[in-house]
């Protein structure tokens, strides 16, 4: 199978002949990379339309932080935070995701111009998501989850944490098809940072080859997260803070072109949108 088999394409969105990146803008004031620098609806437009003029392919707009001890907004703020930057930004021809685990807000960004529903709970978090995104025909992204991070993260126990990674998601992609999402219309990600260690997240991405062999575009969302930090920290065991994490970034962005990811969703775009095309270029040259 070629690499360009395995990425893959999303129905609804556009066909992209490498991976693509997705930028991400958090209208949130407690991310753990940026929180409270895009908080401004005109901050945070600008900050997606930056995005797409540097390479970004999508641009990803959330309102939730879910870092681990983030507390959940309630519905009317987070509509408050996404939809006018949503608005924004599909009225200067922006590819637009939502990221989101709130059906109603899901369902409003998709009608303010959305293309694409980001979940990182898979639908486990509101069961009204899946329906909604049936309905909609809208493609959506189904990550691996194993809860709300509120308090503490949630520890990940596992024996063999690909193979118990893999299991979960196809358990979410059948529940999504089931609820009626087309399989064309499903991405999956392996959920870096969520409920895992470092090593289990340098697993997951040892062996992407595993996540393939679904049959669905691979979105790989590694940016500035804390296993990078874990890896490049010094001799003191201090890693470097997230917004020095954007090399290691887009190290992890090569890997996974390399592989034949369908996306990755990073803070910085400029070094990953380089990253993606150097990767396919090389590719082209086989």
């Amino acid at each position: 199978m070629s690499k360009q088999c395995v990425r893959g394409h999303v129905a609804g969105l556009p066909a992209w002949d490498r991976c693509a990146v997705m930028g991400v803008v958090n209208v949130t004031p407690d991310s753990f990379s940026d929180g409270g620098r895009w908080f401004d609806t005109t901050a945070a437009v600008k900050r997606g339309l930056d995005l797409a003029a540097e390479g970004a392919d999508l641009v990803d707009v959330g309102g939730e932080s879910t870092r681990p001890g983030a507390t959940r907004v309630d519905e009317d703020e987070e509509l408050r935070r996404v939809i006018p930057v949503v608005r924004g930004l599909t009225a200067e021809g922006v590819v637009v995701s939502v990221d989101t685990m709130r059906a109603s807000v899901a369902e409003k960004a998709l009608a303010a111009g959305a293309l694409l529903v980001n979940d990182v709970s898979a639908g486990l978090a509101d069961p009204a998501m899946i329906p909604v995104v049936a309905a909609a025909r809208a493609p959506f992204v189904v990550m691996h989850w194993r809860g709300l991070l509120e308090g503490a993260n949630i520890p990940g126990r596992y024996t063999d944490v690909v193979r118990e990674v893999v299991d979960e998601i196809t358990a979410r992609v059948d529940a999504a098809v089931a609820g009626g999402i087309a399989p064309e219309r499903i991405v999956v990600d392996p959920g870096l940072g969520f409920s895992k260690g470092a090593e289990d997240d340098l697993a997951l991405l040892a062996h992407l080859d595993r996540l393939f062999a679904l049959g669905r575009p691979v979105l790989v969302a590694a940016s500035r997260k804390r296993f990078l930090g874990k890896v490049l920290a010094g001799p003191e065991g201090t890693p470097p803070p997230a917004r020095e994490r954007d090399a290691a970034t887009a190290a992890v962005t090569m890997l996974a072109a390399q592989q034949g990811a369908w996306a990755v969703r990073v803070h910085e775009v400029r070094a990953s949108a380089d990253a993606v095309r150097i990767a396919a270029a090389v590719a082209g040259a086989r």
